[in-house]
């Protein structure tokens, strides 16, 4: 995004920057107290969501943004990035418990 001229804007719990380092080239940097306020500034700006592969953070704010959506607290688009089918069990998990 940044490389395109885009913004990118992070927003990261104060505490985490011992073990996670913010990308220099950010538009612009939140601090935030907690991982649940992370989420919820997170979700205040923005317009979209994008899951890239990752871990369990990743996978539990996929959820909870997917929840949030379902119950009506927000209507932007959710979108899964599903690089080499790193998420096609998790896809298959969700048919089945839909069926």
């Amino acid at each position: 995004m940044l490389a395109a001229g885009g913004s990118v804007i992070g927003v990261l719990p104060v505490g985490l920057f011992r073990t996670e380092v913010p990308h220099d080239g950010l538009t612009q940097l939140i601090e935030v107290s907690s991982l649940h306020e992370r989420k919820a500034k997170m979700a205040e700006i923005s317009d979209a969501f994008i899951a890239l592969p990752g871990g369990l953070g990743t996978l539990e704010e996929l959820f909870e943004i997917l929840t949030w959506a379902q119950l009506g607290l927000h209507k932007n688009p959710v979108g899964i990035l599903n690089v080499n089918g790193f998420y096609d069990k998790m896809l298959d998990y969700l048919d089945h418990a839909v069926g």
